[in-house]
């Protein structure tokens, strides 16, 4: 009896003590934390200003509106005020193209296009139907405006206000051909009966005469079933350029069904294919309209088109085939006066891009500019799906593009004759989104230059040379100049500080240098009632001699409990150890709220991560749970040797990318990680989409080891530590199937120290905040319960 007693004791003692464990010291809850934007504040986007740049407009919602609605701050009144729905939906767009003297701006909005004279503000709309309009640009030498209509082309010519059809692509040719048998019978009709020869022949005879006006409208174009994409016209009013693409008829999807519903039943969504697609087929042609006819851009000169990539080499038994390497092609981008245009290619490997010259008049390209990786074409302004920065100087004869040349992303010309290029910029830092001042003499653009966590705004003259500093503010300044570049709007924000909107007068062209002022604060009193911490960023030594920054957080010494927590940041090629508010505000505030409760948090931009270079981005090369891995452990060793963390007391956690490193990190380096919480998880690289994955990978079929090396359904082995998994069950990005896979593979290989907590209405990106305060209520009670414990 007394025994029993003993062991009740015991028991009630440490159901108290694990109680004790899990209770919050902090004065933030994971509850208020997770209701997002209700928490933080309402924070402003998407500044726009007004074509007499007199008002700055933008999205806000101080309100806690349902949605977001458009405000408008009046720089003579400084005053904000909410626009009417009369004034917002006069607004143009923020985005347009402008003519060569920059009298007049063309932009769509809401599936028509419209035109702005400049010297007078009018409007006049274009076309106003149903039908879906867009892409608008000039064309006869400013004289008309052509945009894009149900696959087809169509002019507007702005003195006479007629509307014209250019181009007219078939449909896709559904009629049935005839069988041999209903052939002869056909055949056997026409021998019998003179009455339907008569027929035939007069029906031959009316075709014929119609053909006459056939001549006087938009040659038919057959594209053999492909699709149309990237419509263009020149300039000139000469050329129409166009890609058609092909794609594979066997791509797959997944469909992920959808439990919790408004029917009651079971629905069904087809979603994406998985990785190693075959890859479309993709090929520009040009339409000399005077001449009526068509002809293909020809890139057999393209040089290294006949690459084989290195990887092939492991595979020496396999052999390698990819007859078209040609992927998207971008462009033309045509100079201002018309006479030049260039183009931006990339292959479906993603491992070259080539910008070209293109000569409209025979379909014939010179080559300009050969980018190459072993691994894959990227970093800021290059590559992707519309290709990258690429641009005309105002001398018609120089063209802009970026280059990771160096190995850091900067800002090149080259003369189109001459073909030498000259970089403008160099450092070990990037550039992004650089633009040409309206008068043509400076170039303005964001870099990194001073720290790679901050983003400053810069001016330099347009042949290159000494960089001036407009923005002051540490952390990220994201700049829209107003029409005119006396002013600058700036989306601002620093670590422990959410974004907020400035106004500050632009140094170049004003006598004096004043400071931003802050337009909005939006911050609710809630959230301004805690001391958000100022997280440091720090640098440690990786196992190859590398410096990895990581943002530090410490608790204070008398709640330290020697525990630590390692954030992975998703996305993969994505920064987060810098000095502005982060797109991961939720984990920042569980970050404060565990270093309350006394953890040590490290939140790390292991090698992919963006901000740091091509050597850093391409780290993870045919490797993923690699160098971008072994950065997690050295981070957790640099918290054992010099923040006195216990070994024993190390957790991770992260989603999407994030939750892979943490399932890999568990099953492959578990002597390191004593918890983990795998969000969103890729579990199997071969089950992820193409586009992403084939850039880093390679494709199953071809590059076998890269995908085994990478997955952690292949290590599951290794599992030691506590692992808790956590998926939307609607994720149509990384599928649920991912994770149930996983979950049974942990099965079959007896592993009982894992649990699974599922999200039936949620999808990759969680939405309910009910769902986001279950999840880390769960990841926080794994943390004290998995390193608290003796």
């Amino acid at each position: 009896m007394r025994n029993l007693w003993l062991l009740s004791s015991i028991l009630l003692f440490n159901l108290a003590s694990c109680f004790a464990q899990e209770e919050n010291k902090s004065p933030l809850t994971i509850k208020e934390i997770m209701q997002g934007d209700d928490f933080v504040g309402q924070l402003p986007s998407s500044p726009q200003w007004s074509l007499d740049g007199e008002t700055l407009y933008f999205k806000w919602n101080p309100e806690k509106a349902f949605s977001d609605s458009l405000y408008g701050y009046n720089l003579k009144q400084s005053r904000i005020e909410k626009t009417d729905f009369e004034t917002e939906y006069a607004l143009p767009s923020a985005r347009g193209v402008f003519n060569k003297d920059n009298t007049l701006k063309l932009y769509s909005k809401g599936g028509d296009i419209f035109i702005v004279n400049l010297s007078t503000n009018a409007i006049t709309q274009i076309t106003d139907t149903e039908a879906y309009e867009g892409n608008p640009h000039f064309t006869d030498h400013g004289s008309k405006v052509a945009y894009i209509k149900d696959t087809n082309i169509y002019t507007w010519d702005i003195a006479k206000g007629t509307t014209a059809q250019l181009t007219k692509f078939k449909a896709k040719d559904t009629e049935k051909k005839k069988s041999t048998k209903d052939e002869w019978l056909y055949n056997d009709q026409l021998a019998l009966f003179d009455v339907l020869r008569s027929r035939k022949a007069k029906k031959d005879e009316a075709e014929k005469l119609n053909k006459r006006y056939e001549a006087k409208a938009p040659l038919s174009i057959d594209p053999e079933g492909k699709s149309i994409s990237n419509l263009k016209i020149s300039p000139d009013g000469k050329y129409i350029t166009y890609l058609t693409i092909k794609r594979p008829k066997e791509s797959k999807g997944t469909i992920v069904p959808h439990f919790v519903t408004e029917s009651g039943y079971t629905e069904d969504q087809n979603t994406r294919s998985k990785v190693g697609d075959v890859p479309s087929e993709y090929e520009m042609f040009v339409y000399d309209i005077a001449n009526r006819k068509v002809y293909p851009v020809v890139l057999d000169n393209l040089k290294g088109l006949d690459y084989v990539p290195e990887y092939t080499k492991e595979y020496p038994d396999k052999p390698y085939e990819n007859k078209n390497r040609i992927g998207y092609i971008s462009g033309p981008v045509w100079s201002q006066d018309g006479k030049h245009g260039v183009l931006d290619i990339n292959t479906n490997d993603y491992k070259d891009r080539w910008i070209v010259l293109l000569n409209a008049s025979d379909g014939t390209v010179k080559n300009l500019d050969h980018q190459h990786d072993e691994a894959w074409i990227a970093g800021p302004g290059i590559g992707g799906y519309g290709g990258g920065e690429l641009g005309w100087l105002p001398d018609n004869k120089t063209i802009y593009f970026q280059s990771e040349k160096t190995g850091y992303s900067h800002l090149y010309v080259m003369d189109i004759t001459s073909k030498k290029a000259k970089a403008l910029t160099s450092g070990n830092f990037e550039i992004y989104n650089p633009e040409i001042s309206k008068d043509g003499t400076r170039w303005y653009f964001t870099a990194n230059k001073n720290h790679p966590g901050d983003r400053q705004f810069y001016t330099m003259p347009i042949g290159g040379g000494k960089f001036t500093q407009l923005t002051q503010m540490t952390g990220n300044n994201e700049v829209l100049l107003s029409p005119d570049e006396r002013n600058m709007a700036i989306l601002y924000s620093y670590s422990n500080k959410p974004t907020e909107l400035y106004l500050q007068p632009n140094p170049i062209g004003n006598d004096t240098r004043e400071s931003a002022k802050q337009l909005t604060f939006s911050t609710t009193e809630e959230f301004k009632a805690y001391d958000w911490r100022d997280p440091e960023v720090i640098t440690f030594k990786a196992q190859d001699g590398a410096n990895v920054h990581a943002r530090l957080y410490r608790p204070k010494a008398e709640v330290k409990n020697n525990a630590a927590v390692i954030f992975v940041h998703g996305a993969g090629y994505l920064q987060n150890a810098h000095k502005w508010w982060s797109s991961y505000f939720r984990e920042f505030m569980f970050h404060n709220l565990l270093v309350d409760n006394g953890y040590t948090v490290l939140d790390i931009d292991y090698r992919g991560s963006a901000g740091y270079g091509r050597d850093w981005r391409t780290g993870i090369y045919r490797h993923m749970g690699g160098k971008d891995l072994s950065d997690h452990v050295d981070g957790a060793q640099y918290l054992v040797n010099n923040l006195g963390i216990d070994q024993e007391k190390v957790g991770i956690y992260g989603g999407s990318y994030g939750g892979f490193i943490t399932l890999m990190g568990m099953f492959t380096a578990p002597d390191t990680f004593k918890a983990g919480a795998a969000i969103r998880s890729v579990g199997d690289w071969a089950a992820y989409n193409h586009g992403y994955t084939a850039r880093i990978l390679n494709t199953p079929a071809t590059d076998s080891l890269a995908f085994k090396r990478s997955s952690p359904i292949y290590f599951a082995d290794g599992l030691k530590g506590d692992l808790l998994i956590l998926h939307g069950m609607v994720d149509d990005n990384v599928h649920f199937q991912d994770m149930v896979r996983l979950s049974q593979r942990l099965i079959e290989l007896e592993k009982h120290n894992w649990e699974m907590a599922l999200y039936p209405v949620e999808r990759h990106g969680f939405v309910e905040p009910s769902s986001w305060t279950d999840e880390y209520t769960r990841i926080y009670k794994l943390f004290q319960q998995s390193l608290l414990k003796d």
